[in-house]
């Protein structure tokens, strides 16, 4: 008899284990893991985490101070989402990469523009001035088409934002003296530089000030200029995701974005 009352206590511990081990497993599910860059992104995925926290959903932000490695991260399933690129960018690395990386909503609009500590219009640009720009493809090209809209290069017919490279270049009537430097690095460069054409994350980050050391930026309507949220085919439609979309886009982090950035970064589901 009680080698069977022994043997029952021993299931009811094995059925209290599993069912422990089980809970368990259900608290890790309900974390998210959100990759954005370090600066405005990382800030307004950190808002957005608290929104989503208030509602039961546990998200960690983990910083990034490139471009290529969140992508990497959120395809292999270290990261459930990334906050932080935009759509051809995007587009690009899944050519690039062979990976299924999905647009699943807007977040902000960070248009790219040029700084200076020494020139303050185009007009003002001498000749052989340098001009360091992103050296990741897509960013690289956007800048590129920058410095055509404001007359300073011409690029060959049929090259864009999401191909454009130096090598395009057909005309460079001020002689221009292009470098591509990893993005992150634009603000430093400076001090070295006449002009860098640096995208509005790292703008920010670094303490930079559009008024007061930029000149030139892109609409508020291009397609570089619109940040989204991205996520993969198989967790596009995850109700997490589904859940941090909606804090993202929720009036708290909209107040956030509005008070934290003064106008240089805007929502972009208004």
């Amino acid at each position: 008899m009680y080698k069977r009352q022994a043997l029952k206590l021993l299931s009811s511990l094995v059925v209290v284990a599993a069912l422990g081990l089980s809970g368990c497993g259900d608290k890790k599910t309900s974390e998210l893991k959100v990759g954005a860059t370090a600066g405005p992104h990382a800030a307004n995925v950190q808002k957005a985490a608290e929104v989503a926290k208030k509602n039961g959903l546990n998200v960690k932000v983990v910083e990034f101070t490139d471009y290529v490695t969140p992508n990497k991260s959120l395809a292999e399933g270290s990261l459930d989402v990334v906050v932080y690129q935009h759509e051809p960018f995007l587009n690009n690395f899944n050519k690039q990469q062979g990976t299924k990386l999905k647009n699943i909503a807007n977040a902000v609009v960070q248009p790219m523009g040029f700084y200076s500590n020494k020139i303050k219009s185009l007009e003002t640009i001498p000749e052989g001035a340098s001009v360091a720009i992103p050296n990741d493809p897509t960013n690289g090209g956007r800048a590129l088409i920058l410095l055509q809209q404001a007359g300073l290069i011409k690029l060959k017919d049929g090259v864009n934002g999401t191909n454009a490279t130096v090598h395009d270049i057909v005309a460079n009537p001020k002689k221009l003296k292009i470098k591509e430097l990893e993005a992150a690095q634009l603000p430093r460069s400076l001090s070295d530089v006449d002009i860098a054409t640096i995208p509005m994350n790292y703008v920010i980050s670094a303490g930079l000030s559009p008024e007061k050391q930029g000149f030139f930026f892109e609409s508020k309507e291009a397609p570089f200029a619109l940040i989204i949220i991205a996520a993969r085919e198989d967790n596009a439609n995850d109700e997490k995701v589904k859940q941090f979309v909606k804090s993202f886009q929720s009036p708290e982090v909209k107040k956030f974005i509005k008070e934290e950035f003064k106008g240089a970064v805007l929502p972009a589901w208004e």
